[in-house]
C-alpha cells in the first residue's frame, strides 16, 4: 500500500513540476524574444542608413523624413512611397496591419518602421506620420508669426526713451551743482 501512495504522489509532483517548468520555460522565452526586439530597433537617418551598407539588411530600423509630393500609391492593403531627408530619398514599402493614419499625406513628416531590404526598398511593418504645417497658422492670419520680427518691441523702444530722457535731466543736474 505504501508503495501505490508512493507512486501517486511521486506522479504528482512531477506534474506539477513539469507544468511548473513549461510555463516558467515560456515566460523566459517571451521575455528573451520582447528585450531582443526592443533592444535592435534604433532610429537611424537616410544618411546613417545608406552608409551602413550589408550591416542594415539584418536590423530592424526606425527611419524618418518627409514624404515627398506624388510618391504615395496605394495597392490594396499596401502604400509604397518616398521619404526624402535634406537631398537623400529612400523608397518605403508599408505592409503593416493598420491603415496608414490621417495624416500621411504629401509633405508630412513620417516615421516608418521596420527592415531595410537588399532590393533598395525599406519595407515598413508599421508608420507614424504628423503633418506640422496642418496646424501652423498661415503667414497673414491672426496668430502668424510675423515675416520679419522687429529688434525691439514698441514698449521696449518707449522704455528706453524714458531711460534716456532720465539719464539726461539727472546728468544736466550733475552738472549745474
Amino acid at each position: 500500500m505504501s508503495r501505490e501512495t508512493m507512486s501517486s504522489e511521486t506522479r504528482k509532483y512531477l506534474k506539477f513540476g513539469s507544468v511548473t517548468a513549461i510555463i516558467l520555460l515560456s515566460l523566459g522565452y517571451l521575455a528573451y524574444t520582447g528585450v531582443q526586439d526592443s533592444s535592435t530597433s534604433y532610429y537611424v537617418t537616410i544618411q546613417e542608413l545608406q552608409q551602413q551598407g550589408t550591416k542594415a539588411y539584418s536590423k530592424h530600423l526606425r527611419v524618418a523624413g518627409n514624404v515627398v509630393p506624388g510618391s504615395i500609391k496605394r495597392t490594396g492593403t499596401r502604400v509604397d512611397f518616398v521619404l526624402k531627408e535634406n537631398d537623400l530619398t529612400l523608397p518605403v514599402s508599408y505592409t503593416g496591419t493598420e491603415a496608414p493614419p490621417d495624416t500621411f499625406k504629401d509633405d508630412s513628416q513620417a516615421l516608418a518602421d521596420g527592415n531595410f531590404g537588399r532590393d533598395g526598398v525599406f519595407h515598413a511593418k508599421q508608420l507614424q506620420a504628423k503633418c506640422a504645417s496642418k496646424y501652423a497658422p498661415q503667414q497673414g492670419q491672426p496668430g502668424a508669426a510675423p515675416a520679419a520680427a522687429p529688434g525691439k518691441s514698441m514698449s521696449q523702444i518707449q522704455s528706453s526713451q524714458d531711460q534716456s530722457s532720465q539719464n539726461q535731466n539727472s546728468g544736466s543736474s550733475g552738472m549745474s551743482n
